[in-house]
């Protein structure tokens, strides 16, 4: 690859995966890469990894589903070039590409109240959000759409400087790339989302990543008791390493719903219940297995757009629980984030077990596999640039 300087202003030719078709494997394809537009900056992506909410998007057949696309979110890199008006990173700064905006100055990003910038609303857009346009094109000139303000499954790619921080560089870069998303959504929720209480009962369910996660920000917080739900039991002995100490397999349950069990093991509900599956009928049991009075139902993972959630009236009025959203955690990206990365550096947050395999950039076709097989948490891609 040519030196940074001298890429600056122009188009760059690279290595991108693109997602052609929904399903079908990626295509490895060289890339053209526009300079960054006001407002933008255009990084080189040193490793990047896999998420559910890639597989989630790669196999969608109808809207937001777009094709053909450049898939991936989760990523850190350097930055290589920036458009007119950025001023928080420069050329050869080490950056950290978030999905969620934050733009710093509109009523939802001053209060601490809110993750959702106003000014840049979260959405699965095709395009930069400024213009509307995409700053990717193929070899023979057709358009290749964003993902999640970010795509990352390419060599360079662009964004907006309100989805990019600046981070501390003794980061590893394979650590730090899982808290473009991973690690920081489910940490986050027990964190800001349920501001889960020192002594409190919580319960997972799905011990995929996500839900770890949400284990590793309980334990954080000084949850006395961690219970994982999953139908998965290979997943229990790594769940120990994050706190979670008790376990539930709804395969050995017959036709005994989950939530009973948890009610009788917590002596009536759970403090906290996280869904980081992304099934509705999860979320219900989720809510069906908190406490009456005060217990809280977190909704963290991914279904389906259009998928819709039915409450009893009677229970929502009557029981006094609440159910809650938490997109990435409900953490605001350039004040929370690097207090988790220094927390992650004082080693109060356990990162290093959630990288099970690395590879090649080249290879992310298996790293698909594995995901979709189970066989893995993360998987960290490296560039070869």
């Amino acid at each position: 690859m040519a030196g940074e300087s001298e890429t600056r202003g122009k188009p760059i030719r690279c290595k991108g995966a693109v997602s052609r078709e929904p399903g079908e494997p990626l295509v490895m394809e060289e890339v053209i890469v526009a300079p960054p537009k006001a407002g933008e900056v255009r990084i080189r992506i040193i490793c990047t990894s896999l998420c559910h909410s890639d597989i989630t998007f790669w196999k969608l057949k109808e809207p937001p589903a777009c094709f053909p696309r450049i898939l991936g979110h989760e990523a850190v890199g350097v930055v290589e070039s920036v458009g007119e008006n950025v001023t928080e990173v420069g050329e050869g700064d080490y950056v950290l590409p978030i999905f969620v905006p934050d733009c710093g100055e509109c009523t939802d990003c001053r209060s601490e109240k809110s993750n959702l910038c106003s000014v840049f609303p979260f959405g699965i857009y095709p395009w930069m959000p400024r213009d509307k346009t995409s700053r990717f094109t193929d070899r023979n000139g057709e358009v290749l759409h964003h993902f999640l303000h970010v795509s990352s499954f390419i060599e360079y790619t662009v964004v907006d400087i309100t989805n990019l921080i600046k981070i501390n560089p003794d980061i590893p870069p394979s650590k730090a790339c899982l808290f473009s998303c991973g690690i920081s959504t489910g940490v986050g929720a027990a964190w800001r989302t349920a501001s889960v209480e020192k002594g409190s009962s919580v319960v997972i369910f799905g011990l995929g990543a996500i839900g770890l996660a949400v284990a590793e920000g309980a334990k954080m917080c000084g949850a006395s008791r961690i219970i994982g739900v999953d139908t998965n039991p290979d997943k229990f002995e790594l769940a120990k390493k994050f706190g979670v100490s008790e376990f539930v397999n709804p395969k050995d349950l017959g036709d005994k719903p989950v939530s009973q069990v948890i009610l009788e093991m917590t002596d009536g509900g759970a403090d906290y219940c996280f869904e980081c599956v992304g099934f509705a009928s999860l979320v219900q049991a989720a809510f069906a297995s908190c406490r009456k009075g005060w217990g809280k139902t977190i909704m963290v993972g991914v279904d389906k757009p259009g998928a819709t959630i039915g409450f009893n009236s009677f229970d929502m009025l009557q029981l006094g629980k609440t159910v809650m959203g938490s997109l990435y955690g409900g953490l605001k990206p350039k004040s929370h984030i690097p207090i988790l990365l220094q927390r992650y550096l004082d080693k109060e947050l356990n990162v290093d077990h959630f990288v099970t395999h690395e590879m090649k950039f080249e290879d992310i076709n298996k790293a698909f596999d594995l995901l979709i097989q189970g066989k893995s948490l993360r998987c960290v891609m490296w560039m070869d640039n």
